[in-house]
């Protein structure tokens, strides 16, 4: 069963030297190529969807294992070991780390004409990956800023985000993995299986137990004059709002006759002028003209980001009582686990199915090698 979903690192310094980048191109060649021709290219996609396997390919390929440039030279190196090959394979890797990231869409809609692929499904791959970054970035408020995204696509419109995001003020970096066969909703728990080793503070709306929060986020945005009615109200109350905001999670609750005896225990706005934000109310109104009929749509919007997430979700809890998820999505250490049982006793069967895989990968490899050495003895011979 795959797990998909988040890995903590401690941030890398330096660069990758070129001559294990190299080697790593080569090896990980051979790999995908093998992969590919035993499992097919879809199956690969999967396998990069799942952050365990994620993580031991790394590891064969002779990364560090605990750091966080395993994501990030793991996936240029992936890419590059498939350049002038991904017709051939069907597979194909777009984005990186930095601005490239930002090419991602322009290099989907190259892949997309090169390969003649419908033009409804080149948009649907942009969206997957426009919606994917979004979702992590401003639904998952864990601290962590998206600083890497590559998007890995079959021929036959599977495909996977390998995202990382970066946190300066603990020195750490976190990945978040999406496979499009395990999606139901966008918004709704997309990571299926999160791995992490460090659980942080976190304002979570792709929780199930924010729906509520997320359905009234939306319906605010339908009645224009109710929204900006309710923001008056939390400003006229600021002072109050700011104290509360001060409090951890389940410490002590507050009641406001204003807010219909809202309990009001922790909101992540702590340093946010509310009050007094003009950009957020240019947004609230952009917003309001689009009128998005789903929560989706409304994160979808041009402009929306992780402030007017937080802002809608206030006041959908403050005024309606609609409190979101505060629980860190986060729930596993990467890898396997661990043999003191921290945070959990090693999955023997996650783990022995691993290095199956890479038995046969290795087998493969190895025959491979020498049939090559074979047929260059028997043409030698000819010679």
């Amino acid at each position: 069963m795959l797990k998909k979903g988040i890995a903590t690192f401690t941030l890398d310094t330096g660069q990758c030297p070129k001559w294990l980048f190299e080697r790593m191109v080569k090896l990980g060649s051979q790999i995908v190529e093998i992969i590919v021709e035993e499992y097919g290219p879809d199956e690969f996609i999967a396998r990069i969807a799942d952050p365990v396997w994620f993580q031991s390919l790394g590891t064969v390929v002779a990364f560090d294992w605990n750091a966080s440039g395993l994501t990030t030279v793991l996936t240029a190196s992936l890419k590059e070991a498939i350049k002038g090959k991904e017709k051939h394979l069907g597979i194909f890797i777009c984005g990186g780390k930095g601005k490239t990231s930002l090419k991602t869409p322009d290099e989907i809609n190259n892949w997309g004409e090169k390969i003649s692929l419908p033009q409804e499904s080149v948009s649907n791959l942009v969206y997957s990956s426009r919606i994917t970054a979004k979702v992590d970035n401003s639904l998952i408020q864990d601290g962590y800023q998206i600083y890497h995204h590559s998007f890995f696509f079959s021929r036959n419109g599977s495909w996977a985000v390998v995202q990382q995001g970066m946190n300066q003020s603990n020195a750490t970096a976190r990945r978040y993995h999406w496979f499009s066969d395990k999606i139901i909703d966008f918004v709704c728990e997309p990571h299926t299986g999160i791995i992490s080793n460090l659980i942080v503070p976190c304002l979570n709306m792709t929780a199930k137990e924010s729906e509520k929060n997320r359905q009234i986020s939306t319906q605010l945005i339908q009645n224009r004059n109710e929204l900006f009615k309710d923001i008056q109200i939390l400003r006229k109350h600021s002072d109050s709002v700011s104290r509360m905001v001060a409090l951890k999670h389940g410490q002590q609750e507050f009641v406001f006759a204003e807010f219909k005896n809202t309990e009001f225990h922790y909101h992540p706005v702590l340093n946010e002028d509310f009050s007094n934000n003009r950009y957020l109310e240019k947004i609230l109104l952009k917003l309001c003209e689009h009128k998005p009929e789903t929560y989706e749509k409304l994160i979808a919007v041009e402009g929306v980001g992780p402030k007017t997430v937080r802002a809608l979700s206030l006041v959908a809890e403050l005024i309606y009582g609609a409190e979101p998820s505060y629980k860190d999505p986060a729930r596993y250490s990467f890898a396997h686990g661990g043999k003191d049982g921290t945070p959990y006793p090693v999955d023997r069967k996650t783990y022995d199915s691993t290095i199956n895989f890479f038995k046969k990968v290795i087998s493969k490899m190895k025959t491979s090698q020498h049939e090559k050495y074979a047929m260059l003895k028997k043409l030698d011979r000819m010679i």
